[in-house]
């Protein structure tokens, strides 16, 4: 991975004209530790994600514990997936319309009240169904969330200070989902789903606490705002998004990769693994995958490359191997060592990405355009969960597994074809 700092002759052209330098941003820094707004962002970003790590284990078991049933796991949890990428495009708008921080703080108060009904259902073993409209309700406010957090990095940090903020905001997050899971585990099996769920709401409460305390100024007014409609800024992000080639590609890659890492691996590595390294050898392999993401976002805080793109999207080529390597039949070791190495490429993508989005793409866009990213990113989801036990009952688990992995890593490729794509650098060129 061609990691440096040394100069260039010049700097490449940067991918649109229009990507200027980040314009009323408040409180941005190089350094963003020292901006005591971005404090309290990760403050309020670090309690959200415990919880979120948290969430998913202690819904399932609290779920099956109140229905004993994996249809009603199934339906809760599509009840709030369907709503949060519905409200990922509205999102961006509102995010770029409004202050990034009073969205989060509103947003985060709305989910972690969500949050409390949903442990009240479980720990009152009320009727499942009364599940359905509160996840949808959590759904809508983790959509409305995404873009903004999408967009706010810029408002927080400058120059190379945006990728030493999204490489501590990711430490954050890879440690979360390291710990978080077993926490939620251990305080599942000794007081059960609910409280764990009820552990969740309380992080979105202090979330957004800490958000309230964030006091960035409002953004700067523009002259077309008092003539702008929803429909007309969400088709201005859209126009944006659709004309560079540099972001679109990369989108449309990963939707694919998304639909095959989303069904083959987590619907369909659960079931081979049962049959060949069994839960163990499957628990160990997600944590080496857990620990790679780590180490790669811990590394990011310091390593810089100019150019990152081509060996960002080369490197999440790698991320596919595992996928073949679990349709062959490897023993365990082989398949952790890949999974490890797959952490450390997707972390190492993810960084990137949001350096580079951050820096190039106009601040008034940021979130429509990342809601896009998204979106379009997010939508294949349910295809891939959905024909994934239909091909497999078809070609079987092998053909599935190898071919989705192949074609996966021949999608992250794609999008090197685009000359602005591997100019583009993680420091603007004007």
């Amino acid at each position: 991975m061609p990691a440096t700092d040394a100069p260039e002759s010049r700097d490449p052209e940067p991918p649109d004209s229009d990507a200027s330098p980040v314009t009323g941003t408040h409180h941005a820094s190089g350094q963003p530790l020292r901006s005591p707004a971005f404090r309290w962002f990760l403050s309020g970003q670090s309690i959200s994600m415990v919880g979120s790590a948290m969430s998913p284990v202690a819904l399932a078991f609290g779920v099956l514990e109140v229905t004993h049933s994996a249809a009603w796991l199934s339906l809760v949890t599509t009840a709030a997936l369907v709503p949060m990428v519905a409200a990922l495009l509205l999102g961006g708008s509102i995010a770029d319309r409004h202050r990034r921080d009073t969205v989060l703080c509103l947003t985060s108060l709305g989910a972690g009240l969500t949050q409390v009904g949903v442990a009240f259902v479980l720990l009152a073993h009320l009727q499942p169904a009364l599940l359905l409209p509160l996840s949808a309700l959590n759904g809508i406010f983790q959509g409305l969330t995404k873009p903004a957090l999408r967009g706010i990095v810029s408002n927080l940090a400058a120059g190379r200070g945006i990728q030493q903020a999204s490489s501590l905001l990711a430490s954050v997050r890879n440690t979360t989902r390291i710990t978080g899971p077993a926490t939620a585990g251990l305080l599942t099996a000794s007081a059960g789903g609910g409280w764990a769920i009820a552990a969740d709401a309380v992080s979105f409460l202090l979330a957004a606490a800490c958000f309230a305390r964030m006091s960035l100024p409002d953004p700067p007014p523009r002259a077309h705002d008092s003539d702008a409609t929803m429909l007309g800024e969400l088709l201005e992000g859209w126009a944006y998004f659709s004309s560079q080639p540099w972001i679109w590609t990369v989108t449309s890659a990963f939707a694919v990769f998304n639909a095959l890492n989303m069904g083959v691996w987590q619907i369909l590595g659960p079931v081979i693994a049962n049959d060949t390294i069994g839960a163990n050898g499957w628990g160990l392999v997600l944590g080496a995958r857990g620990v790679g993401a780590l180490l790669a976002s811990v590394a990011m805080v310091k390593l810089t490359v100019r150019q990152p793109m081509a060996p960002a999207l080369s490197l999440m080529s790698l991320s596919a191997v595992p996928l073949i390597l679990l349709g062959i039949g490897v023993n365990t070791l082989w398949l952790a060592a890949a999974a490890f190495v797959s952490g450390v490429a997707s972390e190492f993508f993810t960084v990137v990405w949001e350096t580079v989005c951050n820096t190039h793409i106009p601040e008034r866009l940021l979130s429509r355009v990342g809601a896009q990213d998204e979106f379009w990113s997010f939508v294949p989801i349910p295809l891939g969960q959905l024909s994934t036990p239909i091909l497999v009952a078809a070609f079987g688990t092998t053909a599935v597994a190898v071919t989705g992995g192949g074609v996966a890593a021949v999608a992250m490729l794609v999008p090197l074809l685009v000359s602005s794509l591997r100019r583009i650098s993680t420091v603007h060129a004007g």
